[in-house]
């Protein structure tokens, strides 16, 4: 999928954590997150599959994935080579890529918060690939994270996590997202008030009435 300009700056105006309320699958682990802070990105999947210490296939994809693409790597587990780092990072950015998200180590974290693309890992290692060009495929479903990436899926992360939204569901997603954003700025304003959430909802009752016998009835 292709996202329009207009798409892609309204996703930037809201955050992973407001669509997360209405998920319950496609979020990637909490382990996965950026490499420095104070980043957001969003994008359709680029997929990359590479193993062990040979990151050939990485540059070699990355040169077909369209620009605005979010390039995401499955390592196949391995959690100690870092499949990225500062020349990855420049060369992403070269090609116009949104982002990277690994299911691995990362490195040259000190480069990557300067350069400035959104990288995303499971954390840093000093052990690196090589260019073999042995092993890898590409645009292709992967694992990531422990969730499944399509070719296309609608990638948004920023410092709080990782997301994939499947393309159909890329518009009614970010409309609830707005709508509880527009929620949220209601409740600051009536919290500014000395007032409570219970303002507007009730918790209470919420929380009191007995719910036993709407399960029963969904048994």
């Amino acid at each position: 999928m292709v996202l329009s300009k207009e798409l892609v700056e309204r996703y930037l105006k809201t955050d992973p954590a407001q669509i997360g309320h209405y998920i319950n699958s496609g979020y990637m682990s909490p382990k996965i997150g950026p490499v420095f802070q104070d980043c957001k990105m969003v994008g359709p999947a680029y997929t990359i599959r590479v193993a062990v210490n040979d990151s050939a296939i990485v540059y070699y994809a990355m040169k077909k994935a369209p620009k605005g693409s979010v390039i995401v790597i499955d390592r196949l587990g391995d959690e100690v080579y870092a499949c990225a780092g500062e020349i990855v990072a420049r060369s992403a950015k070269a090609l116009g890529m949104a982002g990277v998200v690994i299911d691995g180590p990362s490195t040259d974290v000190q480069a990557m918060r300067e350069i400035g693309l959104p990288v995303f890992s499971t954390g840093l290692s000093p052990v690196t690939t090589t260019l073999l060009g042995l092993t890898g495929e590409y645009d292709i479903p992967v694992q990531c994270g422990g969730t499944i990436v399509n070719p296309g899926d609608i990638i948004f992360g920023d410092d709080n996590g990782v997301i994939v939204i499947p393309p159909e569901k890329a518009e009614e997603l970010l409309l609830k997202a707005e709508e509880a954003d527009r929620k949220e700025e209601k409740l600051r304003a009536i919290f500014e008030e000395g007032k409570y959430v219970d303002y507007c909802t009730n918790i209470d009752a919420l929380v009191e009435t007995d719910h036993r016998p709407y399960f029963k009835e969904l048994k």
